[in-house]
């Protein structure tokens, strides 16, 4: 909201061009409609446009469509090539080790790290379903709260369609070989960490002698530094694009990369009209 304000701001001061630098861009995980629920990245999207914002530079959106919501330019910025020099620089033996995908949906991304350090790629398939997919929501309110008069005249023939159960989901299954491996797991979020540390109890039964996490957005809310502390999991690598200095304080395991260099090239060359072009040189369009 303060964004908002101060874009707003600057836009009634009559400033010639608002532009913000919004490293992580809130609810962009959000970018599809469940069940009942909003569209929040559009929105998000919509009220940034309509505060006065010009142009967007932001890093590492969980989708790139996203910028399709914006009537502005977005300039989604890369932290890979800073996490793979992490790698290269302090991953003893990296070339020992194995990039894993934590579902199928990051292969694209995790594919392109494999192919610049040139290791083998290994993907978990069969994550456990959300609890909140268990309910197909076309009651309201559910059957077992009292119903009014009215709303049962609403739900004359509903039965007649068919309820959405989901289906009973595999187990986890590792296509790759880890054993004896170094296995660096690779996202673009870790919040909830219950899954990095399922992915990472696997991979450890697989005989991974050595697990770290790397994502750009270290989110790391509510009880994340205590679960990774007592994983499997040897090291978390995350950027400054949030603020996370108390979960450092509260788990030894996370290292923080410093990306503001990246952003302040980025903003020196939106001010002088150069091309931001090569901001994107030796990234992979799937990056």
């Amino acid at each position: 909201m303060e964004l908002l304000i101060i874009a707003y701001a600057c836009k009634s001061a009559c400033a010639r061009k608002v532009i913000a630098v919004v490293p992580y861009l809130p609810y962009s995980t959000q970018t599809k409609r469940r069940k009942r629920g909003p569209i929040t990245s559009k929105l998000v999207a919509k009220m940034l446009c309509s505060s006065g914002i010009n142009h967007l530079i932001t890093l590492d959106l969980h989708s790139k469509e996203i910028q399709g919501f914006f009537d502005v330019p977005v300039d989604n910025l890369r932290a890979s090539p800073f996490l793979t020099k992490y790698i290269e620089t302090y991953i003893a033996d990296y070339r020992n080790a194995v990039i894993v995908a934590r579902n199928p949906g990051v292969v694209p991304r995790a594919t392109s790290y494999a192919e610049r350090l040139r290791l083998p790629l290994v993907v978990i398939h069969g994550e456990e379903r959300d609890e909140s997919d268990n309910t197909d929501g076309r009651n309201s309110p559910p059957l077992d709260q009292p119903v009014s008069e009215k709303s049962k005249t609403t739900q004359v023939g509903l039965e007649l369609l068919p309820m959405m159960i989901p289906k009973a989901k595999p187990p986890l299954t590792l296509v790759g070989d880890v054993n004896s491996r170094i296995a660096i797991i690779i996202d673009d979020i870790i919040d909830d960490v219950s899954k990095f540390v399922t992915a990472a109890e696997l991979l450890h039964e697989r005989g991974a002698y050595k697990i770290f996490v790397i994502a750009t957005h270290g989110l790391l809310s509510l009880d994340a530094p205590r679960l990774l502390e007592e994983s499997r999991i040897d090291e978390v690598v995350v950027t400054n694009t949030v603020p996370h200095e108390l979960q450092k304080m509260q788990c030894h395991k996370i290292r923080t990369v410093d990306i503001s260099p990246l952003l302040a090239e980025a903003i020196r060359r939106i001010y002088n009209d150069e091309s931001m072009s090569y901001l994107f040189m030796n990234v992979p369009k799937d990056d």
